[in-house]
């Protein structure tokens, strides 16, 4: 392990120049040297700051597959950090937010701000390891997507009164564009795809934000609920319904 000090933070940075890149924020060094060797254990090359002063700095120089962000920081809210990283343009970076602030409202919070996945404090270091694997599966996924925009394919889904362009990601009620969050955009899509079909909670947990198991989190029908609201600005007829003790059914009734 090689220690290098640069202004207002500090790094601990594993050598292996073929792993790939995770930036950790945490201020708690106990915490910091457990996941720090852990990951290290695991192929990944950790950079630690331990407080969020040359972040901006980091990202812009180094090639990171994700960070883990901590929310109680010194100075500073690891939300708006959240935040700030998605207005310097990393909007499809994952972000873990590691945090002791884990009822369902933080939850919610933090991915509301912007975060991929939140993991409260003390964890198991094998759940965080398979998050981790997760969130980069899922980002390596997008990255295949968007290559594959470049080649001729279907890129419009219709059903009933609503349509998704994919190429220029924009989705329309009655006609009408819907200004529609990342998350929801892709919530819809899923249902746009397979009208009829319900899909459970785990699953859309799974295929919209990448986690594969509950979380005991009510954030699935919060982001579906955003989403019925918008479509039912621009109509009255019900779209999106809840099949109680399963999940949810995108069905146009004739």
């Amino acid at each position: 392990m090689v220690w290098i000090v640069v202004p207002y933070c500090e790094l601990h940075i594993m050598t292996n120049m073929e792993e790939q890149k995770i930036i950790l924020v945490e201020d708690e060094q106990d915490v910091a040297d457990l996941i720090v060797q852990g990951l290290g254990e695991d192929g990944y090359r950790v950079i630690h700051l331990g407080r969020s002063e040359g972040l901006e700095q980091l990202l812009a120089k180094q090639d990171v597959s994700l960070v883990l962000l901590d929310i109680l920081l010194p100075g500073t809210n690891g939300l708006d950090i959240c935040k700030q990283i998605r207005q310097w343009g990393y909007t499809d970076l994952p972000v873990m937010m590691l945090t002791a602030l884990g009822t369902p409202e933080n939850v919610v919070l933090g991915l509301d701000n912007g975060a991929d996945d939140y993991l409260s404090k003390p964890f198991k270091l094998i759940e965080l390891k398979a998050r981790i694997r997760s969130l980069i599966r899922r980002q390596q996924s997008i990255v295949q997507a968007t290559q594959r925009e470049l080649l001729p394919s279907k890129d419009t889904f219709s059903y009933g009164f609503l349509r998704i362009d994919d190429y220029k990601k924009i989705a329309y009620c009655d006609g009408q564009e819907l200004n529609l969050t990342s998350t929801e955009y892709r919530l819809l899509l899923l249902f746009i795809q397979s009208p009829k079909k319900v899909f459970e909670r785990t699953e859309l947990l799974d295929k919209i934000w990448g986690i594969n198991f509950d979380i005991g989190s009510n954030v699935v029908d919060v982001y579906v609920n955003y989403l019925r609201k918008k479509i039912e600005k621009v109509t009255s007829k019900k779209a999106i319904h809840t099949v109680i003790g399963m999940g949810y059914v995108l069905k146009i009734e004739d």
